[in-house]
């Protein structure tokens, strides 16, 4: 039987669109109720649910949890890079500081570290690992992981056994609802940034 992960990136934030990593932030209104949203379509489904350890992903899984009675499993291995001196800025904050070098970043998150952050391999090393623990846990239910752009984008690339560069190539918008099976050893995209009304 194939094991069924959902993976649900958090809302919109306070503040706008910063580079947060471990940096807490607080969901919009409008960021919780998209998250809600996605709840609302999945959770007669759902079995378990796996969160990062970080507020943002973390407070809406836990009210999910017991309201539902269902399991919830935080696993830190799966919390956002770690953005070292780009921590809690802006793309406009980033470029003044380290010119050129988000661009390149985007361009292949593996070909060069940020000053001061987890490199793309580690990061990526430590959600697989992430990935491994659930499917074992969890094999052949159905499972909501609620986690973050750097993670899904992680996770995807490598069950597409995709090069990194091509982390960057997906839109991963907030509240982004993607699915994933795994079968044999396989992890096959079911879908990527569904809306909950589609």
């Amino acid at each position: 039987m194939a094991t069924v992960v959902d993976v649900l990136r958090h809302g919109a934030l306070e503040g706008g669109v910063r580079y947060r990593g471990g940096v807490e932030a607080r969901l919009t209104p409008e960021g919780r109720a998209a998250m809600d949203a996605v709840w609302e379509r999945l959770r007669d489904e759902v079995e378990v649910i796996v969160s990062s350890p970080l507020s943002r992903c973390l407070a809406p899984a836990r009210d999910w949890a017991k309201a539902s009675g269902k399991p919830l499993v935080v696993e830190p291995d799966c919390r956002e890079l770690a953005y070292g001196e780009w921590e809690g800025c802006t793309h406009e904050e980033i470029e003044a500081r380290f010119p050129g070098m988000l661009a390149a970043w985007r361009r292949d998150p593996s070909a060069l570290t940020i000053p001061g952050a987890e490199t793309w391999a580690g990061f990526a090393g430590r959600v697989a690992g992430a990935w491994r623990r659930l499917l074992e846990a969890h094999e052949g239910r159905h499972v909501l992981l609620v986690a973050h752009s750097g993670t899904l984008r992680a996770l995807l690339a490598m069950a597409l056994e995709a090069p990194a560069a091509s982390a960057r190539r997906l839109d991963v918008p907030y509240a982004c609802w993607s699915r994933l099976s795994h079968a044999d050893g396989n992890s096959v995209l079911i879908w990527h940034n569904r809306r909950p009304d589609g």
